[in-house]
């Protein structure tokens, strides 16, 4: 690890001016590019306290062993240059696009004497023109199929063109009518290249014009009785329309733009874009990178626009742009896009109408891009093994920590302060784990004693239902349990990791009681995690030490830096950002937030809908409902005997009693008053208040709600 201060350029060697700079390894290789305003300014910030810096940027300097820099005129240049070098010296620490040369285009050859219309991959070639991104190659052959009925333009290969030159006979497509067939001189090079400019004309979006001019072709040859003629063009005018119904329009404008979204988190970040040509989606495609250095949303797109326009020019780079962020400065970028189209280019943000509402289709696809990615991240075995065995090495345990919990506080400036716990078994989740708590100790913020109190609360349970089973104590075993259930009978140990073992319940068959319910806080972690830096680590290492449990490990994990603490550590752990261990880790304890902050707005949301039933003990929802059918308003509820409210199924004397109790207690609310007339308006109360409705239960609400309250 180099030390940065040892190659650090004297600050007035560092022009005030314009340029790109590259860091160097000991290897001489380029390990980062970057571009600046001025470059004095710039790097004066990398060769700062390293306890400042971001770890992923610390990383980087402490790897480099040299800096240089190249001035330029303009910000414009800077941009250009930064992009080249990107491209030429594959740096690892940029943030890398996938490539995107595995997605088709549909390529007509204009640079061939009798041009081809084919699908093509790969880098661009000068005098080819491009239409797409698809998202697959079965899209241009359907396109195709539907549009060589009206332009039968050559599809077929150099070796095919030649031997039907050689021998006098055209392919099939030629018999067919799907293929003009130049290639025994049916038609000369000068119509056959017309006819290919009049299949990008319609793929270029002007299609209006061309159908106008078929329709009216149709009508002369019906008027001159040439019945035939016009039938074959009312079927080329039905194929066109049905090519062009595969794109709806999106953009009634015939908007010509690319929409660009991003989707990111602290690790990763998914970039969606839709090319929009005469108003409709012509071509999608996106990619997911790794951000392997602090950037901001902005920087984000202009690396995006960097992937999309390095190499276009012309017309492949719309009028408009439109982004979710702009770049920072502006005007390099925008003043660069104006000189790759050679005409102007807007780059904004769109505020209102349809590109607004077709931002969010493109932003939702952008989101479920990186789920997704995620998804199939998280669910491949291999890498949850890899990510479980970097954990057990970063943190030094003795073996891979098959069973997770992340511990989490959430609370209301204060009030409704709650905790959540969530387990992760194998790398994946386990919903029926989850536990959510009421912090009871004590009242008002304190989000260590918060988590030293969850973490006492939980582990004080697991060891009285050790003791309550008779499994606390074992002579034959060291650490107090007994050998059978401290490896679930071997299931761990027989290859959880490879077989999912701990999924298919094997590992339980001795945690349950004798009616087969699961026996709750039975089963003890490898490894806790709480959301938090030193002080919750402490917090809930020392309510281990507390209950005598010592063969658990602790760890947190800050937000703000992704620092790993562990108990008794000045300094964090710091994973590699590319590792799968501190992606899971990150995985664990945002879904511990997801789950804490769901159970506080929850609490939130019924203490505010709180009614007068709401303090009747024992008086469930279902009977709050029926009192509220029957009576059909609290008012009404109210002024009834407790002869009446005993005539409600399932409402006996005493409960009546009880109910008709806690309602006189309860003070009525106050009339509302016409403030016109001063008059009381003698309203009916609500048919059913807020505390006592049933509400529906959101989608997805199962999930929310599976954790059991403790």
């Amino acid at each position: 690890m180099a030390d940065p201060s040892s190659y650090r350029p004297t600050p007035g060697d560092i022009p005030d001016s314009p340029g790109v700079y590259r860091f160097r390894d000991e290897h001489r290789r380029v390990i980062y590019v970057g571009k600046a305003k001025s470059l004095r300014q710039r790097l004066a910030n990398y060769f700062q306290d390293l306890a400042n810096l971001h770890p992923r940027t610390r990383t980087m300097v402490t790897t480099a062993a040299s800096v240089e820099w190249t001035v330029v005129s303009t910000e414009v240049e800077a941009l250009q240059l930064e992009y080249s070098w990107i491209k030429e010296y594959d740096p690892r620490f940029n943030v890398k696009y996938r490539d995107d040369k595995s997605y088709p285009y549909l390529a007509v050859t204009m640079n061939e004497q009798f041009p081809r219309v084919q699908v093509m991959r790969g880098h661009k070639k000068k005098g080819v023109r491009y239409f797409g991104p698809y998202a697959h190659a079965w899209a241009i052959r359907d396109t195709v199929d539907l549009l060589l009925r009206v332009f039968p333009v050559r599809t077929c290969s150099a070796g095919v063109f030649k031997n039907a030159s050689r021998t006098g006979r055209p392919c099939l497509l030629g018999y067919i009518g799907k293929c003009s067939a130049p290639c025994v001189d049916r038609i000369s090079a000068e119509e056959h290249r017309e006819l290919a400019e009049e299949f990008c004309d319609f793929m270029a979006g002007r299609t209006g014009t061309y159908l106008r001019r078929l329709e009216k072709q149709m009508m002369a040859a019906a008027d001159e009785m040439e019945y035939e003629r016009a039938a074959r063009l009312r079927d080329d005018i039905e194929a066109l329309k049905k090519a062009m119904e595969k794109n709806a329009v999106v953009l009634a404008d015939a908007t010509d733009a690319d929409l660009i979204a991003v989707a990111e988190d602290e690790l990763e970040a998914a970039v969606q874009i839709f090319h929009v040509r005469g108003g409709r989606v012509r071509g999608q495609r996106g990619w997911v990178t790794d951000k392997v250095e602090e950037v901001t949303t902005g920087a984000l797109v202009e690396h995006a626009l960097q992937q999309l326009y390095g190499e276009e020019s012309g017309d492949a780079v719309p009028k408009e742009v439109l982004v979710p962020a702009l770049p920072e400065p502006v005007e390099p970028v925008q003043e660069w896009l104006t000189g790759r189209r050679g005409s102007n280019v807007s780059l904004r943000i769109p505020q209102r109408g349809d590109k607004k509402a077709l931002m969010e289709t493109v932003q939702r696809n952008a989101q479920q891009a990186l789920a997704l990615h995620k998804t199939k991240r998280a669910s491949d075995l291999t890498t949850r093994s890899r990510a479980l065995e970097e954990i057990a090495g970063a943190l030094d345990l003795d073996s891979a920590p098959l069973r997770i919990e992340c511990y989490d506080i959430s609370h209301l400036q204060g009030d409704d302060v709650v905790a959540s716990m969530v387990v992760f078994e194998d790398g994946l989740q386990r919903k029926s784990e989850y536990r959510r708590f009421q912090i009871k100790g004590f009242a008002g913020q304190d989000d260590v004693r918060s988590m030293h109190e969850v973490i006492t609360r939980r582990f004080r349970r697991y060891l009285a239902e050790k003791e309550r089973t008779g499994e606390w104590v074992d002579e034959t075993s060291e650490d107090g349990v007994t050998g059978d259930d401290a490896m679930g009978n071997g299931a761990m140990g027989n290859g959880a990791m490879g077989n999912g073992a701990m999924g298919n319940g094997d590992v339980r068959e001795g945690l349950k009681d004798d009616d087969g319910r699961p026996r709750k806080f039975a089963y003890p972690p490898q490894l806790v995690v709480v959301d938090g830096g030193p002080p919750q680590v402490a917090a809930a290492q020392r309510a281990l030490d507390e209950l005598g449990i010592d063969d658990i490990a602790v760890c947190g994990l800050a937000k703000r830096l992704e620092e790993v603490w562990v108990p008794g550590e000045d300094d964090p752990v710091v994973l590699p950002r590319t590792s799968e261990g501190l992606y899971l880790l990150q995985r664990v304890r945002d879904e511990a937030h997801r789950f804490a902050i769901t159970y506080q707005r929850t609490k939130r949301a019924k203490r505010f809908r709180a009614g007068p039933l709401d303090d009747v003990p024992g008086l469930g929802e279902t009977r709050k409902q029926a009192l509220i059918k029957h009576f059909g308003s609290v008012k009404k509820l109210r002024a009834a005997t407790v002869t009446q409210i005993q005539e409600v199924p399932g409402i006996g004397r005493k409960t009546a009693e009880t109910i008709a109790a806690a309602l006189a207690r309860a003070a009525p609310a106050a009339p509302a008053v016409n403030t016109a007339t001063g008059e009381i308006i003698e309203d009916e109360e609500p048919e059913t208040t807020a505390g006592d409705s049933g509400e529906p239960v959101p989608a997805g609400a199962p999930d929310e709600r599976r954790g059991q309250e403790t």
